[in-house]
């Protein structure tokens, strides 16, 4: 029979040479197996004299134990070793800053409708709002625009299939609905998209306007113009603005007039006004004798250009993001 001590002592060499968990198992047979050198040490006792089979079996099974624990040990450092390798590998340093997300913002139209609806707002008005799909009611003949009336070709009109409804050209809509279902006095914007066919680089199939409405008693054109004055200088910032009132025609109000502004470097039509027509004020069962007021309207998306120095509408919805990260 091998001696016991050296067979001990050759296999704990043995798995403590070994870094892999396969070939550790395979050695683990060379000496515990069906056929390993232990085993057949276990199998020789037969052969031993009664006398000595006690003293050899338990120099056998000692010897057992200790390959067995040295095995244990040898399994739990190579699983530990590879955990660590693990770890190191997919670590996660937490000392690094974190790499964080994009940061959205607004729209450069929709910053303009904010600060729009902020300085109305400080001037006593209310916002309002109404359907983007309207009936030939709403959008033309209550507005005094009967069918036929030569004003309506002013309008590159989207009819829905049936012709009876549209997408609104212009957020007046908003102002008859609002009136029908309020009483005098009534102080109101109603800003908003709006659609007509038509596209270049200062018009949009889709667009965005204010309107803005005040009706009362003993309401003036004076009261209009220093609004819209008030307005202008609020938005832009700049007391040296000039405004000015031309003579022009819209069915919805008598007079009616046309807004111009300048830095002081030529005029430049910025939107319409003027004193709501009594057919209008009539159709939604207002006192035309006792209540008058007026209206105007004005493009946002030309206001966002003015602001911003942009000098093409449709740079504002073609969702480059080099372009509006600029307003961010």
């Amino acid at each position: 029979m091998q001696d016991l001590d050296a067979l001990v002592k050759d296999a704990l060499a043995a798995f403590a040479r070994i870094s892999d968990a396969d070939e550790l198992e395979q050695t683990k047979a060379r000496y515990l197996g069906k056929t390993g050198l232990l085993t057949e040490q276990l199998k020789g006792l037969g052969k031993l004299p009664a006398a000595e089979k006690p003293v050899m079996g338990a120099r056998i099974n000692a010897a057992k134990t200790l390959i067995e624990q040295s095995l244990t040990e040898r399994r739990e450092a190579i699983q530990n070793s590879r955990l660590e390798a693990q770890l190191e590998e997919e670590s996660l340093d937490v000392t690094l800053p974190g790499r964080g997300s994009g940061f959205g913002g607004l729209h450069p139209v929709s910053r303009t409708l904010e600060r729009v609806e902020q300085i109305f707002h400080s001037l006593g008005f209310e916002v309002a709002d109404g359907p983007e799909i309207e009936t030939d009611f709403y959008n033309f003949t209550a507005l005094n625009q009967p069918e036929n009336h030569p004003a309506r070709s002013m309008h590159d009109t989207f009819y829905l299939e049936g012709g009876k409804h549209l997408l609104r050209t212009h957020t007046s809509p908003i102002q008859v609905r609002y009136m029908e279902s309020h009483q005098p006095p009534i102080r109101i914007i109603a800003p908003g998209r709006v659609y007509r066919v038509d596209s270049d680089a200062t018009h949009s199939p889709m667009f965005h306007q204010v309107e803005g409405l005040w009706i009362d008693e003993r309401i003036s054109f004076a009261n209009l113009k220093g609004i819209v004055t008030e307005f202008f200088k609020l938005f832009f910032e700049r007391a040296d603005l000039q405004v000015r009132f031309r003579p022009s025609f819209f069915p919805f109000t008598e007079p009616s007039a046309e807004i111009d502004m300048s830095f002081g470097e030529g005029w430049l039509e910025i939107g319409g006004c003027g004193m709501v027509h009594p057919q209008v004020l009539k159709n939604v069962n207002i006192d035309s004798e006792k209540f008058q007021g007026f209206a105007f309207g004005m493009g946002l998306d030309r206001l966002t250009m003015l602001r911003y120095g942009v000098n093409d509408l449709r740079l504002f919805f073609e969702n480059d993001l080099r372009f509006l990260r600029q307003f961010s």
